[in-house]
């Protein structure tokens, strides 16, 4: 069986289930749906239609399967990020993970370099949701001109400033001299974003859409550059763009919101071209789990639920999709970490005429090898494909 166009939605850090390795992550336990789950009682009859019930300890239903497989994920890579978690889906195996500093803000060493090439203070050095520091220091950054530094539970150094105080432009070349500075291993950052914002006071400061993120460039050929190499369309939604550094793409579509992603997902299913649609929704990692917001979560997979039915209406019987996660985080865990965990990979096709579900696997590439198999084109690999296994 072969598709002419494959869907790949990654519903960012939506886990299944602590993983294998869980416990030497500090995550034996952890499971981002099945414990919103418990809080809410999800109503998800989309999600239950392709198996999500079947393959995470959540309470059963009576529903059948609808043309579609299930199956969970497991991770091999080192590090629980999202960069490591979307390389392995596309065939890379990290064996180096990427630096975090949530605990201990930026060593002191980084610090001076950056204020020395900037010519700035800095301030913050801290992990912390973007808008509540601008809240906390955005006014002593009008007042000083010292620039908010701050970081996250990813592999990350972010940059807010005021457009008023340090223009675009300005900002993006300190972003680029941070990049620079960062690749050194002491500091190997997965990611610089730049964060402006706009305002007069802490009450109204708002974040501006001009971010731009600078990430490390995959440290080989992901699936994505096969794809590309083969004259297939490699069509990104969300921060897939920002994720592989714009290597293996062929156009790339920006969002502001899940809703915003899920809309530009509909707009290229009504769209005719032969390849990859590759989509991250990320609201439900930066809004919610890491912000410990278990209802805000829950609320946000219900609405995700509801454009799945867009989306299986759309589908035709050249078409495969993909519904996965990168990485867990648990909103009822400790701490506002990612959580190491399995990840769904729930399949859907009108093509299919049976449905099922699958072995676990013990690599996300299975992901890449399966779309590698599909469209007949080299692979990294990584993984097996389970193409054969989808009737």
């Amino acid at each position: 069986m072969r598709f002419k166009r494959i869907f790949v939605i990654v519903c960012d850090s939506m886990g299944i289930g602590h993983g294998k390795d869980a416990k030497k992550y500090g995550d034996e336990g952890s499971n981002t749906f099945k414990h919103i789950d418990d809080k809410m009682h999800l109503n998800v009859p989309e999600l239950r239609s392709l198996g999500i019930d079947r393959i995470c300890d959540i309470t059963p239903s009576n529903s059948k399967l609808d043309h579609s497989y299930a199956l969970a994920l497991n991770e091999i890579s080192n590090g629980k990020d999202t960069l490591t978690g979307h390389y392995e889906l596309m065939g890379l195996k990290v064996e180096k993970p990427f630096k975090t500093f949530t605990e201990t803000g930026f060593p002191k060493e980084l610090i001076d370099i950056l204020e020395q090439k900037w010519q700035r203070k800095i301030i913050g050095n801290v992990a912390a949701s973007g808008t509540e520091i601008i809240k906390q220091l955005g006014e002593q950054h009008l007042k000083t001109g010292a620039v908010i530094v701050y970081t996250s539970s990813d592999s990350v150094l972010q940059i807010a400033a005021h457009e008023d105080v340090i223009p675009i432009e300005q900002l993006y070349k300190m972003c680029e001299i941070a990049r620079e500075v960062t690749l050194d291993d002491k500091y190997k950052l997965g990611r610089i974003i730049a964060r402006p914002f706009i305002g007069t006071n802490s009450e109204n400061f708002k974040r501006t859409p001009k971010r731009h993120d600078y990430a490390l460039k995959p440290f080989a050929k992901t699936e994505l550059d096969y794809l590309k190499d083969a004259g297939y369309s490699v069509i990104s939604i969300g921060k897939i763009y920002d994720i592989f550094a714009e290597q293996g793409l062929t156009e790339s579509n920006k969002i502001v919101s899940n809703d915003d992603g899920c809309e530009k997902i509909i707009t290229k299913m009504k769209e005719d071209f032969t390849g990859l649609c590759f989509a991250n929704l990320v609201d439900f990692d930066m809004e919610y789990g890491h912000r410990r917001d278990v209802v805000g979560y829950g609320k946000a997979i219900e609405k995700f639920d509801q454009y799945v039915t867009k989306f299986k209406t759309l589908l035709n019987e050249q078409d495969i999709m993909f519904i996965t996660a990168d990485h867990g985080n648990d909103p009822t865990w400790q701490g506002s970490d990612h959580t190491r965990e399995k990840v769904p990979l729930l399949i859907y096709s009108k093509a299919f005429k049976e449905c099922g579900i699958l072995n676990e696997e013990d690599t996300f590439a299975t992901l890449a090898a399966t779309i590698a198999d599909n469209f007949d084109v080299a692979n990294t690999g990584l993984g097996k494909s389970i193409l054969n296994k989808l009737k």
